[in-house]
């Protein structure tokens, strides 16, 4: 990664705090974000940002209306986001772009470019597991199907989750 980019990771690091299972889960998903870039077209940069602040909007979520919820994450990590990369030197254009797939990284079909859908097959590939009964293989096939966006994604879900 590049420096910059490890500055983004640092302040998500820093932002979390004590916080490792948010930490975890974020660089999980960049994990995933970055495998899925080798066979899907995306902004590197771009992609592994936004996989690093896509849930950046929990704690306040958490702080302003208890709850978690995607859609509160959608609304309060933008502004946490922004904040992190116009301090950190980031583009307009580029801030714009992470903050718009951020506010929809739980709602499919609001936004539909690349980078969006490497950063919600990422996300899905870690919370599957934690989201779903991958006991039933069957369901679990129709599930990967739907949900996922990339062809990438649907193979990596399937090879992870339909083990054996």
């Amino acid at each position: 990664m590049g420096d910059r980019i490890d500055q983004v990771q640092a302040a998500m690091v820093e932002y979390f705090g004590e916080d490792s299972r948010r930490i975890d889960h974020a660089q999980r998903v960049t994990a995933y974000a970055c495998d899925l870039m080798e066979t899907e077209p995306g902004d590197p940069d771009l992609v592994v940002a936004t996989a690093l602040l896509h849930d950046i909007g929990i704690r306040e979520a958490e702080r302003k209306y208890g709850s978690a919820a995607g859609n509160l994450q959608e609304i309060e990590g933008p502004p946490v986001a922004r904040e992190i990369l116009s301090r950190l030197g980031f583009s307009e254009p580029f801030i714009t772009e992470v903050c718009t797939i951020i506010a929809s990284h739980h709602s499919p079909g609001e936004v539909e470019t690349d980078n969006f859908r490497i950063i919600w097959d990422a996300d899905w590939l870690v919370n599957l597991g934690d989201e779903c009964d991958t006991g039933d293989k069957e369901k679990l096939s129709k599930i990967i199907d739907r949900t996922f966006l990339t062809r990438s994604g649907r193979q990596m879900a399937k090879r992870i989750y339909q083990k054996g």
